[in-house]
């Protein structure tokens, strides 16, 4: 606010004070000639509001048709007090009232304006809201100041509607400032909250002025009178507030207890209204007025219960309903199997699907790549079905299709397998599938599930891609046996004892697969390292180590021009860090290593001690469990070294001692 603008609110105030002071019995206040300081104080404020309007932009129109307002009103007001100030009946009308007749429809539409700005976009509850505390709020006003009007109204029929005017036109005010607070939520910004005391101000200035009139006891000069004088200063400082930004404006409207208790508020105070009219006489603007403010009530009720309705239907449908594709979810699949369970005579076909190629394609080009990637393949899935079934995505990269055997289900099948796959440049998406039929190999929603499962896991690992993958593991096995001789028992040893760990430590199928693949090829880059430093009987010199310690450099690039063993050529890079920073390539430290490194790293090292090497004896497997937990928390990870010792010591006998992607395959 400009230093000269609050100069004069605070000099303006300062006045007010002192003729309140005065006028509430406090003798000898320099308050100077009222007749003529208060129209000075009226005209700073209604100046201010111009002011407000010429020099900034914003709300221009609004605070221009304020000032406008003001500006009339001060208008009646010189005449009032030059001409009828001391007359004891002035004439009714009168160019005052030309004067102050002008304030409320320029007011009024300076409201809207403002308002407009800070309710728009509101939701219909809160406009409803608006509307009752509007009426309710001129039900009461009509309750006293109109009757009181009414009942003194005297003359002819232009004087009476003079004197009605007035009470009607403040009913108009307060029912748009009350309309205002209710569809902002009841949470305003500092510049409507002036504007709200402005005219709850005005208000209350004119309708004690009316009553009085009517009863024959209003004198000038008295305390009331300062309700108009600071309305227009409470409306010249609204005017320059700063203005409140969108933000602020939607955290006040947001709500809170008072959304809900101020309509219940109003909604009371017009049922008090029409409760104190049926003991007495009242006049029909203010029955009409409560009874149109308890109607808006009962039309909140309807609107507040269908909003109630659409959020517990957009619960229920978020809650069966998978978020990235549309697709019905896990569990919106369980309670379908069990209703068709529960049919019994229907027969159903139980589809999941495991994509493979997800996670190469995922590392290749990102995680929003992929979740579009899931979300085609589900749109795909569903169109696929094409009114025969209904499709599900489960979570990750594992869709499912429940389809009712009615027709050709292998056409289905194969229409759903078509849906969930794609290729492109660097990548090849597609699925294994699983099935179960419903009711006569499963007897619930779990054993549906499981059997599916089991089938889709077989179906993956006996797919075309993963044979291909195979086929690639097994040349690239058969480069270092040509080169140095391979240990195809302990190959496939180090990958059986990383999968039972990954087991243990609950990693699904794809990420089984990886590390088996990586736990086989881990040495893979070991090709490119001279014989002669192979073969070397002693000591390594420094220029030898650069060599090995190259080697899961040249092993991550050979994988990585397959992309589907893109995941394995990361494990393998890190297979010869050690937790406590000090391994090679990278020199990564603890959780740095990825988990599948650190699984292989302590299993190689187990497999490499339990058997001869050319230049030591096999050590008795005691013996290398103990050297394992000597290097748990430097070179190895200890939670994975107590795994192994677990393993090597207690055998599980769970899948992952089977998984198929262990099994040694002929080259």
């Amino acid at each position: 606010m400009p230093v000269l603008v609050r100069l004069l609110l605070l000099v303006c105030a300062g006045w007010c004070v002192l003729y309140e002071a005065r006028a509430l019995g406090v003798p000898a206040l320099p308050v100077g000639d009222v007749k003529l300081v208060h129209l000075v104080v009226m005209g700073v404020g209604a100046g201010l509001c111009v002011a407000r309007a010429v020099i900034r932009r914003g709300e221009r129109a609004a605070w221009a048709l304020i000032g406008l307002a003001l500006v009339s009103w001060i208008a009646g007001e010189a005449y009032f007090t030059q001409v009828l100030w001391d007359d004891s009946q002035p004439p009714v009308p009168s160019w005052a009232d030309a004067g102050y007749l002008g304030l409320p429809p320029l007011l009024f539409c300076g409201l809207v304006l403002l308002l407009r700005a800070r309710i728009r976009g509101l939701p219909r509850t809160l406009w409803v809201d608006g509307i009752t505390a509007a009426l309710a709020a001129g039900a009461l006003s009509a309750a006293i100041v109109v009757q009181a009007v009414l009942g003194s109204a005297a003359g002819g029929w232009l004087a009476v509607a003079t004197n009605l005017v007035y009470p009607l036109a403040d009913l108009v005010l307060v029912g748009v400032i009350a309309g205002g607070l209710a569809a902002s939520g009841w949470r305003v910004d500092r510049t409507f909250g002036l504007i709200v005391c402005a005219v709850l101000s005005f208000w209350l200035a004119d309708s004690v002025y009316l009553v009085q009139v009517a009863r024959g006891t209003w004198a000038s000069g008295g305390p009331i009178e300062l309700g108009w004088w600071g309305a227009a200063l409470l409306m010249a400082t609204a005017a320059w507030q700063p203005p409140a930004t969108a933000a602020r404006s939607a955290a006040r409207r947001s709500g809170g207890r008072l959304v809900i208790a101020m309509p219940i508020a109003f909604a009371t105070l017009a049922l008090g209204v029409l409760v104190s009219g049926s003991a007495g006489h009242l006049n029909a603007v203010a029955i009409a007025l409560a009874t149109a403010s308890l109607a808006a009530v009962m039309v909140r009720l309807v609107l507040t219960f269908q909003q109630h309705t659409q959020m517990l239907q957009r619960s229920q449908h978020e809650a069966l309903t998978d978020a990235l594709t549309g697709l019905r979810n896990r569990r919106a699949l369980l309670g379908d199997l069990e209703a068709a369970l529960e049919r019994g005579g229907d027969r159903h076909l139980l589809l999941l699907f495991d994509l493979n190629g997800f996670k190469a394609y995922n590392d290749t080009f990102g995680h929003a790549a992929g979740d579009q990637l899931l979300a085609r393949l589900g749109r795909a899935l569903h169109t696929a079905l094409d009114g025969n079934g209904r499709a599900y995505r489960l979570g990750g990269d594992e869709f499912c299709a429940l389809i009712a055997v009615t027709g050709d289900v292998d056409a289905l099948r194969a229409a759903a397998l078509q849906a969930l796959s794609e290729d492109g440049t660097g990548f090849t998406i597609s699925a294994a599938a699983g099935a179960a039929r419903l009711p006569e190999e499963a007897a619930n929603a779990s054993e549906a599930l499981k059997l599916a499962d089991q089938r889709m896991y077989a179906h993956k690992s006996g797919s075309r891609g993963s044979a291909a993958l195979r086929q690639v593991r097994d040349v690239l096995l058969g480069v270092l046996d040509e080169h140095d001789g391979l240990d195809e028992d302990r190959v496939h040893a180090v990958a059986r004892h990383a999968v039972a760990i990954g087991q243990r430590l609950g990693l699904d199928g794809e990420q089984l697969d990886t590390l088996a693949r990586a736990a086989e090829l881990h040495d893979v880059g070991m090709a490119a390292v001279p014989d002669t430093i192979l073969a070397t009987p002693g000591p390594l010199s420094a220029n030898d180590w650069t060599f090995i310690r190259a080697h899961p450099l040249i092993g991550e690039r050979v994988l990585n021009r397959a992309p589907a063993l893109r995941p394995v050529a990361a494990l393998v890079r890190a297979v010869h860090e050690r937790v406590d920073g000090t391994g090679y390539p990278d020199g990564l430290r603890g959780n740095e290593i990825p988990l599948g490194a650190r699984i292989i790293a302590a299993c190689d090292a187990y497999e490499a001690m339990i058997r001869d090497r050319p230049h030591r004896a096999a050590r008795p497997v005691p013996e290398a469990l103990e050297q394992l937990r000597r290097g748990a928390g430097t070179q190895f990870d200890a939670r994975i070294v107590e795994l192994l010792c677990t393993e090597v010591e207690h055998p599980a006998t769970t899948a992952a001692s089977r998984h198929p992607t262990t099994a040694a395959s002929p080259r």
